[in-house]
């Protein structure tokens, strides 16, 4: 009897610990119409913060995410986080008139994310027509404060957003192709951080560019977040 009640104790006493290293971590995202200029023109995007992609998350394993959103653009918004296991508590997962009523312009809601075993490379995108097209960013998952990566500690991480861009409005894209049916209307770039590569106009000076000292070793976060495709990442002269 005393060995079952010392055995709870300790049960306890761990869990305790557990839940003490656990943090709540804040998050204002405030959704907006932005000028971007890519292949050679310009027009307005629906983004996080001002920032295509937007914002990177980060937070430790077993936290609990506060994410104010501010709905400021003319369109309906909800935000789903990728990966992101939520338990008992579907009420922030995203997907507009399924877990949650869509965020309307002009007001706001305090998404609730409750990270449990979730670790490594995540992401984060709009759940509510073609928004997801511009509304994305990673959400980066660290071990559990006190614990370590199962591999040696990378020198540093480098962000890999795949994505596609239209020099079009992507809505009006995409109702266009609703009335006419068929496939999907392709973009015009594939990007890399928002970033067209060199061989498209206008993208040379803008062009993402990684900088690594040799010897040592870089995590790459990879995610995509292309609407439509099926992406394949490889680095030159490197297996």
């Amino acid at each position: 009897m005393n060995t079952h009640v010392l055995v709870l104790g300790l049960l306890v006493l761990l869990l305790g610990l557990l839940q003490s290293q656990a943090a709540v971590v804040r998050y204002k995202f405030v959704v907006q119409e932005s000028n971007y200029t890519r292949l050679c023109s310009s027009k307005n995007i629906l983004t996080v913060n001002g920032q295509y992609p937007g914002p990177t998350i980060s937070a430790h394993r077993g936290d609990t995410l506060i994410v104010d959103v501010i709905n400021q653009a003319t369109q309906n918004i909800t935000i789903h986080w990728h990966g992101v296991k939520l338990p008992r508590y579907p009420w922030s997962d995203g997907p507009e008139f399924i877990t949650q009523c869509p965020i309307q312009p002009g007001t706001r809601f305090s998404q609730k994310v409750i990270l449990s075993d979730e670790e490594g490379t995540l992401w984060w995108h709009a759940h509510s027509d073609w928004s997801r097209a511009t509304v994305h960013g990673l959400l980066v998952v660290s071990p559990r404060i006190g614990t370590t990566f199962p591999f040696p500690k990378p020198h540093a991480d480098v962000p890999v957003i795949l994505g596609d861009w239209w020099k079009n409005d992507i809505q009006a894209v995409m109702e266009d192709f609703m009335r006419r049916g068929g496939d999907p209307v392709p973009s015009d770039a594939l990007t890399i951080n928002g970033q067209p590569g060199d061989r498209y106009n206008c993208s040379r000076p803008y062009t993402t560019k990684v900088y690594v000292d040799k010897g040592k070793t870089y995590m790459l976060r990879i995610v995509n977040a292309a609407m439509n495709n099926i992406m394949f990442f490889a680095i030159a002269d490197h297996e």
